[in-house]
């Protein structure tokens, strides 16, 4: 009998760790992930693809957001932008959703808070949109990325009362 309630003390304790260590639902609201897209080649002044090391770069951003629960990936309509979001949409089995890099982020903002109020959002950005996007999402300040800044991410996550916490971190 002492043996089946310690079993049974332990399978509880068990059961009420996982609970501490599940993942917020969509219900929680919507997280806005914005990225710049992955280090470009020099094989087009205009419309460059990704270097070996962006591709690299794009490999390890599919593994960090492999598990993440994405509804939607946005890219623009440049080369380098697409093949940083296709990966992703791909893993995710999601269409790659096109955005106007030269619209408002305000509007982009509007549409993407109406269009996916609940769910994590991967939106590729360009270093001079990335700071407005996420700005545009949150409400508040958000510093600008220079121009040889890859591994920038910011989310943004807009809770169900409005309120917004934002994740802005660099990584390698």
């Amino acid at each position: 009998m002492r043996r089946f309630m310690f079993r049974l003390a332990v399978l509880s304790a068990l059961v009420l760790l996982a609970g501490c260590v599940s993942r917020p639902v969509a219900e929680d609201g919507a997280t806005y992930v914005v990225v710049r897209h992955a280090e470009k080649a020099s094989d087009d002044p205009r419309d460059p693809s990704l270097s070996e090391l962006g591709r690299k770069r794009v490999e390890r951003l599919v593994d960090r957001l492999h598990y993440d629960a994405l509804v939607a990936v946005y890219a623009t309509g440049y080369r380098r932008s697409r093949q940083t979001g296709e990966p992703i949409a791909q893993d995710h089995g999601l269409p790659l959703s096109s955005y106007d890099a030269a619209q408002p982020a305000a509007e982009f903002a509007a549409l993407l808070r109406r269009q996916h109020p609940a769910g994590t959002v991967l939106i590729v950005a360009h270093s001079d949109t990335m700071a407005p996007i996420a700005q545009a999402l949150c409400g508040c300040a958000i510093a600008p990325t220079s121009d040889s800044e890859y591994g920038r991410r910011i989310a943004v996550t807009v809770l169900p009362d409005g309120r917004t916490t934002v994740d802005d971190r660099r990584e390698p």
